[in-house]
């Protein structure tokens, strides 16, 4: 089943303009709070804005950084940006119904790995749920975490745009088992 979910897990970044019935988010984060964290300290919490002004300021924040690091953008990175019709736009902060702040508490150690596994447990209790979603992580957590009154020592790790798909593109390829997997050495 987890692999099922897993294998049909994809980045979408164009969402219809249904809302997705709130408990399915609440699930999503219930399932992230079960992941394992250092000491157990659980360093992580979810902001879930819906209000299409914080949305929208979000979106220009976002924005204005994007497009100096798009600039900036050289080699592999640049040449994978245009490949994918990727631009410094960032209409998704819009569109998408949600969008779900994660933050790691870092007064913790390990804060923003332990946090990162409870991501992962998110993004497959989303494809549970059939809902889609980018971790899309922006260029300046700062100011946007100042707009969300975030306090001083919850760091934004990603923004995670939630809603239903409206895209039909394909996953894209992993890698063979057999290209990852080492026994005893390299």
């Amino acid at each position: 089943m987890i692999y099922k979910l897993a294998k049909n897990r994809k980045t979408v970044r164009k969402f219809k303009s249904d809302v997705p019935n709130i408990d399915d988010i609440l699930y999503t984060i219930k399932v992230a709070k079960e992941a394992p964290s250092g000491m157990n300290s659980q360093p992580w919490h979810f902001l879930i804005i819906d209000d299409p002004q914080i949305k929208r300021k979000i979106k220009i924040i976002a924005e204005k950084a994007e497009k100096t690091f798009f600039e900036k953008a050289k080699g592999k990175l640049k040449e994978f940006l245009i490949t994918n019709n990727i631009s410094w736009e960032k209409e998704f902060l819009n569109s998408a119904p949600y969008l779900l702040l994660v933050f790691s508490d870092i007064r913790f150690p390990f804060s923003k790995e332990s946090t990162w596994i409870s991501i992962g447990y998110l993004l497959l209790a989303l494809e549970e749920k059939n809902l889609s979603t980018v971790t899309y992580t922006p260029p300046n957590p700062l100011e946007i975490s100042k707009l969300v009154n975030a306090p001083k020592y919850y760091k934004l790790e990603v923004i995670l745009p939630i809603g239903y798909s409206n895209e039909s593109k394909n996953k894209q390829k992993r890698k063979n088992i057999d290209e990852i997997v080492s026994f005893n050495n390299f």
